[in-house]
């Protein structure tokens, strides 16, 4: 990792997002993490995540969690969630984003739920799954395709069977929750110019107030705070068509690319440009930091620029 005190390179941030081509309907991210923290966020698919050192603290609804060495964090889809270093030195991990498709698949394969799986467990005590997540890690890094898929169905396999159940369908909760749904049904159409709050609970025929607090109560976050994630979502899919990282910032209503910047990597953990480069599906090192490429780990933090600036 370079030269240095043991301390600087202990606190040194570093982190890579990338797709395995040959593991379809799963993402992959490796970091160590000291000064970041994720704002509040949620995900399309799932989250399956071995802490490989420090302590992680992610904040749940109801609940905040400490995850150390041999704790797997899981998380369902759409919950919200933020993260940040629970010890000075921060925390490093090893994470699996599989899609619904992926994890469905295999609760199929094994034949113990049925409908959608849902986790039931937010963190368990498991050293083998956790050292098995980073065993997935390094065989898509080292381009073993047969021991990485081998390995990722048997670490999901696991957690289904001892810690899944159905997921919970979403019901209409407390009064407001239609109103809470039309609203996001109306930001994801006027993504790129939404309105205030005050014209949005116009149009839906309530109260700035009553609006805010049916929103809160149904996905967890403030309409603000559920748009800007929703845009980084936007973005990622417009990424990973090969869209450029500026055009893709106005597509989903970002004034330019360094407001994308900023959010997305508060959000994803990497960069624009690092994401981009990590759809190749190229195969490499993810240990430590090192030169910008589809096969490397880049160096993370606020004082980093994206290599590829503004383009």
């Amino acid at each position: 990792m370079g030269t240095g005190t043991g301390a600087d390179e202990g606190r040194r941030e570093w982190a890579r997002h990338w797709q395995y081509a040959e593991l379809p309907g799963l993402d992959l991210l490796r970091a160590h993490y000291v000064r970041h923290t994720f704002p509040r966020h949620a995900h399309d698919g799932y989250v399956i995540a071995a802490v490989t050192g420090g302590v992680e603290e992610i904040g749940l609804p109801g609940d905040t969690l400490r995850a150390g060495p041999g704790s797997v964090v899981l998380i369902n889809p759409e919950v919200p969630h933020t993260a940040r270093a629970g010890v000075p030195d921060g925390w490093a991990y090893a994470t699996l984003y599989p899609s619904r498709a992926l994890i469905t698949e295999v609760a199929t394969e094994i034949g113990t739920l049925r409908g959608t799986p849902g986790f039931t467990a937010d963190m368990v005590a498991d050293p083998q799954a956790s050292r098995a997540i980073t065993e997935v890690h390094r065989a898509a890094e080292a381009g073993n395709a047969l021991a990485a898929d081998t390995l990722l169905r048997g670490v999901v396999a696991r957690m289904l069977t001892r810690h899944a159940g159905p997921l919970p369908a979403r019901t209409a909760g407390r009064a407001g929750a239609a109103d809470a749904e039309r609203a996001r049904a109306v930001l994801e159409e006027r993504m790129g110019e939404p309105p205030s709050l005050e014209q949005l609970a116009a149009e839906l025929g309530t109260s700035p107030f009553a609006l805010l607090r049916a929103f809160r109560d149904r996905y967890g976050m403030p309409p603000h705070t559920w748009l800007t994630d929703a845009r980084v979502r936007r973005a990622r899919r417009l990424l990973d068509a090969g869209i450029p990282p500026a055009e893709a910032a106005v597509t989903v209503g970002f004034t330019d690319q360094p407001h994308l910047n900023r959010h997305f990597t508060r959000i994803v953990g990497v960069p624009p440009g690092a994401y981009r480069r990590g759809r190749g599906g190229a195969p490499g090192s993810a240990v430590g930091p090192g030169p910008a490429g589809p096969g490397r780990a880049v160096p993370f933090g606020p004082d980093r620029q994206d290599p590829e600036g503004a383009a």
